[in-house]
């Protein structure tokens, strides 16, 4: 652990446990090169959030870690929001767990609040199958694991304790939550993320993840957690083009689809990975500066700064099939409600497979009358009618293609990256399914620098809307720099119910005002960013959305349900000058059918592409589909994966889920090395003293003592 106290002595304190710590992670390995570029970081976060003003409760444990009083409004509505279980009370969980085990002896928190916190946790409702009715959402990924890990660590820190609303024992909600816990654990390991690449809900998945490693006694529960931790950093230090997490997305939202740099990610990638943009608050951010247990392995950082390879090509599979022979092992028993929490996770309500049992769980967990839930309660008579003559799945099939745009299962990701861009995409996903938050396909050339198509379901409201998600989803194929975007946004033959009509036209997000030149030739819109270039091709003509109330020059407006966009990228190493660029695009073979297209690229040669064949290049079909868990330059695994390795630059991660090994390295200590390493601690130490003693300090609370005191790491 490393200590920050003031004075003589506790120098020599800190010094000698810094040698410590160093010391022991060299014997395991040693120590990241990247320590002390992150301990400067993390204490630059950690004030940047103490002295944002919203009332946040990670911005209180900021404070609370620099020996500053908390503003106490961020804890407060974190109670209040658990005492009213209003929805996303649950990503306050982390947090107050923190802050009870952390802080429960800290004189900077009176025992007022101590005692709300405690008295709100014993109450709270944590699972659907607990009594009273609510408009929470439980079910989706990332609140499964919001849930049950913040009812598992509850109970153990009160495991005597009734938790008034279940009944049950502290002890007996460790119970109840664990095998939800290693099920959502075992999963996302072996078969990754429904909610894949998010640049949203990744950052409410680490939190409850971190509170397990740092706080959980159950050293296996512990040890899984960190191994899920170190994908979720390899999937966006893989997925990400200097900073921007700038890939496809299972859930995505507006303002992170169009300006990136505010995506909820970007903290973690500024704290992690030494990229990106600091902001002013993040609740993943500040668990990782806070965490006490979880050290993240030197490989995930270098592969994230291996920004200047010329080729880099990630191939993913993530999620499950919706079928009987599912890689989960998932049954579809109309009663069996913990594998309709699993089927839950991918959003997968109104699937044929699933619905007759997600009709039983609106029953049983009083669901009907939560908010989230409520176009099922507005067809409820018919529902209910189909129920009772056996024909739940016959039904409800008729209208698959809208009423799972819900649904993320099985997906295929392709993420091309260069030194000067990015382009990625979810290949050949549910072509003509309705969507609701995907995001299929990014370019990403730097910043906000971004483009991407989608068809808009309506101008505003809910989701899918006129930025996020899709009316329907278009097909997309992807080789290498290279993408092309079918549209088919027909509304008839769909059974649209939720969404029977759509707009219709598709639409381009190219911000022009993020790039450098743009310039439109031949029906192709050309932009350059730095030194990444972007070209453009709608089959159908296009037009610039002008009005000053909506996205003046930054949106491509395409009349039209059925359409074509090619997108390809290049740079100078590649394709010469922006120009030289331009005119070899622009001069390329080009034919247009209906939902076809027949490309000649200056880079990638004959390419072709219809909405019922494949992807075809020079002749030859090309694989969008079957990819291992990962398929990438630092190594490969199979899918479901068991043991994933990944190597670069001299370090290594293994990691073995059926062993529950995780080793880091190899690394060669020199015998010099411990000594080295106590200079390295004495440097860290005088840096932290000088931060002390202008009042910047990592605080420990110390029962019985009033000197100002450091949290430790």
């Amino acid at each position: 652990m490393l200590m920050y106290h003031t004075g003589q002595r506790s120098t020599a304190i800190l010094v000698s446990v810094t040698c410590l710590f160093l010391a022991g992670i060299a014997a395991a390995g040693g120590a990241p090169s990247w320590l002390e570029g992150y301990e400067s970081r993390r204490d630059i976060l950690l004030n940047q959030y103490a002295a944002g003003g919203s009332a946040d409760l990670y911005n209180d444990l900021a404070r609370l870690a620099l020996g500053m009083d908390p503003s106490g409004a961020g804890i407060d509505n974190a109670i209040g929001m658990l005492n009213a279980r209003q929805d996303t009370a649950d990503f306050k969980l982390p947090g107050l767990m923190r802050l009870l085990y952390r802080h429960a002896g800290d004189p900077l928190l009176s025992a007022d609040v101590k005692n709300r916190t405690r008295q709100a946790i014993l109450a709270f409702k944590y699972w659907p199958d607990e009594p009273g009715a609510d408009s929470m959402c439980t079910w989706t990924e990332n609140h499964q694991i919001l849930f049950s890990a913040g009812a598992y660590l509850a109970g153990q820190l009160y495991p005597d304790e009734i938790f008034t609303n279940s009944g049950r024992t502290g002890a007996q909600m460790m119970a109840v939550h664990k095998p939800r816990i290693l099920r959502w654990l075992d999963l996302r390991y072996r078969t990754g993320f429904s909610e894949w690449l998010s640049n949203v809900y990744y950052n409410e998945d680490l939190p409850p993840l971190l509170a397990l490693a740092d706080f959980a006694q159950d050293a296996d529960l512990a040890q899984r957690a960190k191994m899920v931790i170190d994908l979720l950093l390899l999937d966006m230090a893989l997925n990400s083009h200097r900073g921007i997490f700038g890939s496809t997305h299972g859930r995505s939202y507006e303002n992170s689809k169009k300006w990136p740099q505010n995506e909820s990610t970007s903290d973690i990638e500024w704290l992690m990975f030494d990229q990106a943009t600091l902001h002013y608050g993040n609740m993943s951010a500040t668990c990782f500066a806070l965490s006490e247990s979880y050290l993240m392995p030197e490989v995930i950082y270098e592969i994230a700064n291996d920004t200047e390879r010329l080729e880099n090509i990630t191939r993913q599979r993530m999620g499950l099939r919706i079928a009987p022979d599912n890689a989960g092992g998932l049954s579809f028993d109309l009663h069996n409600y913990e594998d309709g929490m699993v089927w839950l996770s991918l959003e997968a309500y109104c699937h044929p497979l699933v619905f007759p049992t997600f009709v039983e769980m609106l029953d049983a967990y009083n669901w009907w009358g939560n908010d989230f839930f409520a176009p099922f309660e507005t067809f409820r008579p018919l529902i209910e009618l189909w129920r009772d003559e056996g024909t739940l799945s016959v039904e409800i099939a008729k209208f698959e293609y809208d009423l799972t745009r819900n649904v993320r299962d099985e997906v295929n990701i392709y993420t091309y990256r260069t030194p000067d861009y990015m382009l990625s995409s979810a290949q050949n996903y549910r072509p003509g399914y309705g969507g609701d938050q995907h995001s299929i396909w990014q370019a990403t050339l730097g910043g906000n620098a971004v483009c991407f198509t989608t068809h808009p379901a309506q101008y505003a409201g809910d989701t899918p809307n006129y930025w996020t998600g899709a009316g329907w989803l278009p097909k997309v194929g992807q080789y290498k720099n290279v993408a092309i975007i079918l549209h088919d946004a027909s509304d008839e033959g769909r059974g649209g119910l939720y969404f029977p009509v759509t707009l219709d036209f598709t639409h381009a997000w190219l911000p022009r005002e993020e790039f450098d030149e743009v310039v439109e030739q031949d029906g192709w819109v050309f932009a350059r960013h730095d030194n990444a270039y972007l070209a453009l091709r709608s089959q159908n003509p296009y037009f610039w959305q002008l009005d000053a109330a909506g996205d003046p020059y930054m949106e491509m407006v395409v009349p039209g349900r059925k359409n074509v966009y090619i997108c390809e990228l290049g740079r100078p190493e590649t394709h010469g000058t922006f120009g030289q660029f331009v005119q070899s695009v622009s001069n390329a073979d080009l034919a247009f059918g209906t939902l076809a297209v027949a490309y000649r690229s200056p880079s990638q040669g004959a390419l072709g592409f219809s909405w019922n064949g494949a992807l075809m290049r020079n002749g030859s079909p090309v694989s969008v589909s079957g990819y291992g868990r990962y398929d990438t330059p630092y190594g490969s695994a199979s899918f479901p994966a068991n043991a994933i390795q990944v190597e670069y630059n001299g370090h290594r991660l293994s990691l073995d889920w059926q062993d529950q090994t995780r080793e880091t390295g190899p690394v060669a200590v020199p015998a010099a090395a411990p000594a080295a390493l106590c200079l390295v601690a004495a440097a860290l130490a005088a840096s932290a003293i000088r931060r002390l003693k202008t009042s910047v300090a990592l605080r420990l609370c110390k029962e019985g003592e009033n000197e100002p005191a450091t949290l430790q790491r």
